[in-house]
């Protein structure tokens, strides 16, 4: 399975609710919603859920799903 970018886990982390088939609705029903010039998050979206689909329940269940903020440096 690839590795997950951390664009991709930031957005999993927006959309999750514990289960698998739960994060891969919610983001395909965000795909329906999108505008045609918003393309980069299309292929975001797409990328996920490619390997989501992928994986298998119990290695989603070993994700560690937790936003990656930087700090700037002030």
């Amino acid at each position: 399975m690839d590795r997950f970018s951390i664009e991709e886990l930031n957005l999993m982390c927006i959309y999750d609710t514990g289960t698998r088939a739960g994060l891969m609705a919610g983001l395909e029903k965000i795909a329906l919603e999108l505008a045609p010039d918003d393309a980069e998050l299309s292929e975001l979206i797409q990328s996920a859920l490619k390997k989501l689909t992928a994986m298998s329940d119990q290695e989603y269940g070993e994700l560690i799903l937790v936003p990656d903020y930087e700090e700037g440096d002030d």
